[in-house]
């Protein structure tokens, strides 16, 4: 019986407070004991992190629908630490008791466990992997105008990490090299000193390692994993987003890393005030430090690149097929490199030589593309013009009444659809505005259409008219 209406609750709580909460918290706990005499309800948690953060945070929730399911009015919740168990038998209880109020009653304190730092610890943590690539250096990626400054600022750091620009925070659209400089600084850093503990961790990959500590009472061995090490490099932190309880612990794990002048790296898809369902005491910690961004490069940059990464290969890259294949991509260096390796790849299964008129058969379809989407912004503007008679000059300018707004909005939003160009791309092309513009006017634009079937039946009207063309 006990286990079927604790299976209930977790089913009511998933609705109420999402998946995330359930997988997080409370999966990680077990109803141990009803006591239906005295309406006590004992919940055994794994450790004294999940009893101390259910205490605080889920007590009325607990309470509410647990009364419900056993059929009661009220009912008191006793937290049970679970790595205290043993010695709860041998008459050293370490419970906290919640009354009618939602008032914690603790019979002996509870104290969170905190990692040693001492250098056993730390010796064990620097030999773990650190996930860094050691392809990813200074010395192969290319600077040019779109991304000088965040090299220069990643390059400054590895000269006395943790106390010039910490955090340094490196934004951007997928794609333009802030993995690679993310672990160019720890590469760096580690040339220089083998001693420091350098970890390179993903957002999301942070995430499920948090819910497998909670879960696996393994929330020590998180704690000192990540308070111990020297620079520590988060990419994508904005998946973080939403996710409360990761918030909580990765907020202490700041804290303790700054308070130590440890160095500390980001890199995200967007402004740290952009980045939404992020706690605004975090949003102001990534911030803190210096924030720098990296842009779409232009032909030139390209070019190099494309001929630094076929030196790499040990490939003879004619200046003519270079630029041919920078002037065809348009959207990120994952993908230049990916129409190189086409080009390189055809040649060599093929046994021709490495020529234009090579590159321009295997690219043709690239080629088009590229050539419509240059044209798409103009040809967007003209249907935008016909729905709401605004022309490129309404659009560019700073006025900003309903309707024009309005045009702006779905201008910029078919653009993104349509073109897959850069959200920089497309503020610089209407009127040189953010690309932070240029997201609130996708979001806007979606929820709009999702509100009104009217209008989303306009905006297919006019992507059908666009891409008819």
């Amino acid at each position: 019986m006990v286990n079927g209406i604790w299976e209930d609750f977790l089913k009511i709580v998933k609705e109420e407070a999402g998946s995330r909460v359930v997988d997080t918290w409370f999966k990680a706990v077990s109803l141990y004991q009803w006591d239906s005499l005295n309406k006590v309800v004992y919940l055994l948690a794994p450790n004294t992190f999940v009893k101390d953060w259910l205490s605080s945070n889920y007590v009325v929730i607990i309470q509410l629908h647990l009364s419900r399911l056993f059929n009661v009015d009220t009912l008191s919740v006793v937290f049970v630490d679970g790595s205290k168990k043993n010695k709860q038998k041998s008459g050293t209880s370490e419970t906290s008791r919640t009354t009618e109020g939602g008032k914690i009653d603790s019979l002996v304190p509870a104290k969170l466990d905190r990692p040693k730092k001492t250098s056993l610890i730390k010796k064990v943590v620097s030999k773990k992997r650190c996930h860094i690539n050691t392809n990813y250096k200074f010395e192969n990626f290319v600077v040019g105008p779109s991304n000088s400054l965040a090299k220069a600022a990643a390059q400054a750091i590895t000269e006395k990490p943790g106390y010039l620009y910490n955090p340094l925070f490196i934004y951007g659209d997928s794609g333009l090299g802030k993995t690679h400089l993310l672990h160019a600084v720890g590469n760096c850093i580690k040339a220089k000193d083998k001693n420091k503990s350098i970890l390179y961790q993903t957002a999301d990959r942070f995430v499920n390692e948090f819910i497998n500590a909670i879960r696996f009472d393994k929330i020590h061995n998180f704690q000192s994993k990540y308070q111990c090490v020297d620079v520590l490099l988060i990419d994508d932190i904005q998946f973080i987003s939403n996710k409360e309880q990761t918030q909580e612990a990765f907020f202490h794990i700041f804290n303790a890393l700054y308070d130590s002048h440890k160095q500390i790296v980001f890199s995200s898809d967007t402004f740290p005030q952009n980045i939404r369902g992020l706690a605004e005491r975090l949003r102001s910690r990534l911030s803190c430090g210096l924030v720098t961004d990296i842009h779409t490069p232009a032909l030139e940059t390209k070019v190099v690149i494309l001929k630094k990464k076929a030196e790499m290969n040990k490939l003879d890259l004619d200046d003519k097929i270079a630029y041919f294949i920078a002037s065809t991509v348009d959207s990120n260096i994952r993908e230049l490199e990916g129409a190189l390796i086409r080009v390189t790849a055809f040649a060599s299964l093929t046994n021709q030589p490495l020529s234009l008129e090579l590159a321009k058969r295997v690219l043709h379809k690239t080629e088009k593309i590229k050539k419509d989407t240059v044209v798409d912004f103009q040809n967007i503007v003209k249907c935008v013009y016909r729905y709401y008679n605004f022309d490129i000059k309404d659009l560019r300018s700073k006025k900003r009444n309903k309707n024009l707004s309005l045009a702006r909005q779905v201008t910029m939003f078919l653009m993104k659809k349509i073109t897959n160009r850069s959200l920089r791309d497309i503020g610089v092309f209407l009127g040189g505005r953010d690309h932070s513009t240029v997201v609130h006017a996708l979001d806007k634009i979606e929820h709009f259409a999702v509100a009104n079937h009217c209008f989303c039946e306009q905006l297919k009207k006019m992507e059908q008219e666009i891409r008819g063309r």
